[in-house]
């Protein structure tokens, strides 16, 4: 064990010899790990050049693709290259040794990477620790060597067996990427996340070879906004550059080969519909067992709250023990599995007892290598899963339908429809499951089975969490932290009596149009609500109903004047304000405030009474949430900062107990 870290030391002064001299100079003996304070002068220097020559914003778009896909793509062929090395060292050439001894010894490998992993982790506890979320106020740096020290974590344990990914590493490698040519322009948070959206697809393009997929994953799951010009450039550039310099190194087959099927009858639409609401339980049941698994290694489940007192370093030996136990009598689900998944993709006959088993035994492996600390990704394992679901699914059709009744596929097409389901449902990523499959079969016949089958699936998902919270999980075990969700996680404890604001702007009913406008234009203002004489709600008025409504009348205006005659055009502020109104109650957490506003794009909220919905108490907008979100994650940073003074020496400085009280 002393030499092994004696060799991790090592292996600091090595990566740090490969970095260019531009990220080494911020580096010193005692920073190897820590981001830096400030302003790089590489970095300085070259946002002086940018500022000095003007450089066109499309110059800039084409120049930071250009770089950050050929860096991702080469970073993802070493990636791969490492993954099938140290697989061929563990699983083969190691495993050649020790079978003589007894089948027993299998379960060496996943310890031995596990134990591994975990001296890495104990070594390197800042590159393991939660990224900088891209809502923060202020942009954090990270240190060079985080997708390095990530890649090698990540090779050790899918080349040890792990029961997870290369995908998720991928994505988090091309991110952090993004992120650390994002800091070294010291471009602006926008452009900070469009970088981190791009290596983000590049990562995704070149561990699938399905560049396509990479983008919409890019831009549904990581970026989470609008499709902007400038967004949608860097992050094709990326994803095409990444992928092509994958392919030269790689080759240009996809993942895994997968079969050409079709639809075969009508009837088999209503199986695919039955596919899909499985797919769903089955993605619950998936994201429930990761939330369970991480509970129990956090000591939050009852009876493992010995996990908790022993070193977070441990925990992925533990969890490569239990890999290497499972795998005395499951070997399939030992590693990425992509093998395993061509074989039942191929109409290899499995017995549906035996493929159940191995489904569950596969599900609860993947849950305990995430939750213990493994390093690898959660869209092989969900494809394995919705492989082996479809796979019986089909098989259970062909036992109880007469083939001379109705004509069904083979198994291995509800297996492949079944990848992207299950992936679809626990990733909460429609359009990167369809297309990633599309892609990966090159076979546009199945692409309404695939798109019926991942829509059932998503919306018996989102029905679900409607009731009963899931944990989303691509992008907590990918490293990435977006705007949004962490957003939405602050404002979850915060009612919205506390952050409504109790002057409102309101404007009569009986308002004529260009009195309204007049009075909008005067305020400054977007939106106005409509009351009536008695100071209750009638509806919602904004600057583009009035647009709207006066380009209505001059229409009107301009037909009469021709002899043609149309319906009288709208007057008042009555006749033209949304009296449906999406509204908040006070009581309410301030995050189903900011949902409801995503939902119909909305910039302001009328807070209304619960016994009275006419009855106004205030009014609530995205500026005021935002705020309380940021006001929210600084309480935290000061409280903890705090808490961690008062527990170090004296020497520590002294904080005023009624200012922390004050800001609690």
């Amino acid at each position: 064990m002393r030499d092994l870290a004696r060799a991790i030391v090592r292996l600091d002064l090595t990566l740090i010899s490969l970095l260019p001299p531009a990220m080494t100079t911020v580096l010193s003996e005692s920073q190897i790990l820590e981001p830096p304070a400030g302003v790089t002068p590489t970095s300085d220097r070259v946002t002086r050049f940018v500022n000095r020559w003007q450089i066109p914003p499309n110059l800039f778009v084409l120049v930071s693709g250009l770089l950050l896909g050929s860096s991702v793509g080469l970073a993802m062929v070493l990636f791969h290259a490492a993954i099938a090395a140290i697989g061929h060292l563990t699983l083969e050439a190691m495993m050649n040794r020790l079978l003589p001894w007894g089948f027993w010894t299998i379960a060496i490998c996943p310890i031995l990477g596990g134990a591994i992993v975990g001296l890495i982790r104990w070594r390197y506890r800042d590159v393991f620790s939660d990224p900088p979320a891209i809502r923060s106020p202020v942009i954090q740096p990270i240190s060079p060597l985080r997708p390095f020290i990530k890649m090698l974590a990540a090779a050790i344990s899918l080349g040890s067996g792990a029961s997870l990914g290369p995908e998720g590493p991928s994505v988090e490698i091309g991110a952090n990427f993004g992120v650390a040519l994002g800091q070294w322009f010291q471009v602006s948070k926008q452009r900070y996340r469009v970088l981190l959206g791009g290596g983000a697809a590049a990562g995704l393009a070149a561990g699938f070879n399905a560049p396509i997929a990479g983008v919409f994953f890019a831009l549904e799951v990581v970026l989470g906004t609008s499709f902007a010009s400038s967004a949608v450039s860097l992050v094709l550039l990326c994803a095409v550059v990444s992928s092509g310099i994958a392919r030269i190194a790689l080759g240009g087959h996809p993942a895994f080969d997968l079969p050409v099927y079709q639809v075969r009858s009508y009837w088999e639409y209503f199986f695919y519909l039955g596919l899909g609401t499985v797919a769903a339980f089955v993605s619950i049941a998936y994201t429930q067992a990761v939330r369970i698994a991480e509970d129990c290694f956090t000591g939050q489940r009852r009876g493992f709250g010995w996990l908790r007192s022993l070193p977070r370093s441990w925990h992925p030996a533990i969890g490569g023990a239990c890999v290497g136990l499972a795998a005395l009598q499951f070997p399939q689900i030992l590693g990425i599995g992509y093998g395993t998944l061509e074989i039942l993709l191929n109409n290899s006959h499995f017995s549906p007892p035996f493929l159940i088993l191995l489904l569950v035994v596969k599900l609860a492996i993947a849950a305990i290598c995430i939750g213990s600390g493994l390093v690898g990704g959660i869209f092989a394992p969900a494809m394995f899963i919705g492989a082996i679901l479809g796979t019986v699914y089909g098989q259970i059709l062909h036992a109880l339908i007469p083939a001379q009744l109705i004509e069904i596929a083979p198994p291995a097409a509800y297996a492949t429809i079944g990848m992207a389901a299950v992936l679809a449902g626990s990733a909460k990523a429609p359009l990167t499951a369809i297309l990633l499959m599309f892609e990966l079969t090159q076979n546009y016949l199945i692409i309404l089975p695939l798109m019926l089958a991942v829509g059932i699936c998503t919306w018996a998902m989102e029905a679900f969490a409607a009731t009963r919270p899931l944990p989303r999980l691509q992008l907590p075990q990918m490293g990435i932290h977006v705007e949004g969700q962490e957003e939405k996680s602050l404002l979850y404890d915060i009612a919205i009596a506390s952050v409504m604001d109790r002057s409102y702007f309101t404007l009569s009913a009986d308002l004529s149009l260009l009195d309204a406008a007049f009075a909008l234009l005067e305020r400054r203002t977007h939106t106005a609500l409509v009351v009536d004489d008695r100071d209750r709600l009638v509806g919602i008025v904004t600057l583009s109903d009035i647009q709207r409504a006066i380009l209505q009348r001059q229409s009107a205006e301009s037909s009469t004047d021709n002899g043609s005659s149309d319906d009288r055009p709208p007057e008042t502020l009555a006749e033209i304000c949304t009296n449906e109104i999406v509204c908040a109650y006070p009581q309410e957490s301030a995050d189903r405030a900011l949902e409801r506003m995503a939902i119909r794009g909305l910039l302001q909220l009328p807070v209304v009474s619960p016994d009275n919905p006419r009855q106004i108490l205030g009014v609530i907008d995205r500026q005021q949430l935002t705020l309380a979100s940021d006001l929210a994650a600084t309480r935290a940073i000061v409280r903890a900062y705090f808490n961690s003074a008062n527990s170090e020496s004296s020497s520590s400085p002294e904080v005023d107990k009624s200012q922390l009280q004050n800001i609690s």
